[in-house]
């Protein structure tokens, strides 16, 4: 599994709590998902795969796919206005093994690793505002990120869900240096050393979901994400954006 993808699967836990009421006791789910994302390493190919999906929420956790939250005691502002706090805990699939694309020839192979951090959700009659910050603490790639979203639900009769979003995601310059930076020793004729700074990505995606009944639900998720000038200064990059899609089926118990 990708960045990309692990960044769908995270996000898919809005569209599953958002279609369904608040949690009366545990529910399940179990899945299949069709992933399709593609990086911005030259030369790198599309990848493409089949991914296991996993579901369980209550009224303390939720979990799905690769990320966890441990929700904590939220807030209400008003009738209309609440205020959401959790503990997140995610693997994050980035990386790559020098074998992946040509010009990653000769470079130390970048793992993924194991983040953890703070999230708030604003959930408003306009659109749901959300501020989470995370960092790296498997140590690999000693990284923080903080990200800035926006997003609404949208019901068309008793079965469609439509979720657009926008973020705004800072990196900080040990992740950016880490994943798309190039060492001294890395350096070759074409591939020139780059100390990698810190950078604001912007993303734009939309969640689609169609619930035949209380079980069963198909889903669709778009995502376009364009880069920050300090990622597309890096010579393993000639793309200026990244794009991933996750259809996939889930059925709750």
């Amino acid at each position: 599994m990708t960045a990309a993808t692990s960044a769908f699967v995270l996000g898919l836990c809005s569209s599953m709590a958002a279609c369904a009421a608040e949690p009366e006791g545990s529910k399940w789910g179990l899945g299949v998902g069709a992933a399709s994302s593609q990086q911005p390493y030259q030369g790198i190919d599309r990848d493409s795969q089949v991914i296991p999906l996993i579901y369980f929420e209550n009224e303390y956790v939720r979990v799905f796919g690769p990320t966890a939250e441990l929700k904590l005691p939220g807030l209400d502002i008003s009738d209309a206005q609440r205020l959401e706090f959790s503990i997140v805990g995610e693997y994050d699939f980035s990386g790559y093994d020098d074998d992946d694309a040509r010009i990653l020839n000769g470079m130390s192979d970048r793992k993924g690793g194991f983040w953890a951090g703070a999230k708030v959700k604003w959930r408003n009659n306009v659109a749901d505002v959300s501020a989470e910050w995370l960092a790296d603490v498997s140590g690999n790639s000693k990284g923080q990120r903080f990200a800035l979203g926006l997003e609404r639900s949208w019901q068309f009769g008793e079965h469609i869900m439509l979720t657009p979003r926008l973020a705004a995601i800072w990196q900080d310059d040990k992740y950016v240096d880490y994943y798309f930076g190039v060492r001294e020793s890395e350096a070759r004729v074409d591939r020139a050393a780059y100390d990698g700074k810190s950078g604001i990505n912007t993303e734009l995606g939309v969640r689609g979901n169609y619930m035949f009944d209380d079980h069963h639900s198909v889903f669709l998720d778009l995502k376009a994400t364009s880069l920050s000038d300090e990622i597309k200064d890096s010579p393993l990059v000639d793309r200026s954006t990244e794009n991933s899609m996750l259809f996939g089926y889930l059925y709750r118990f």
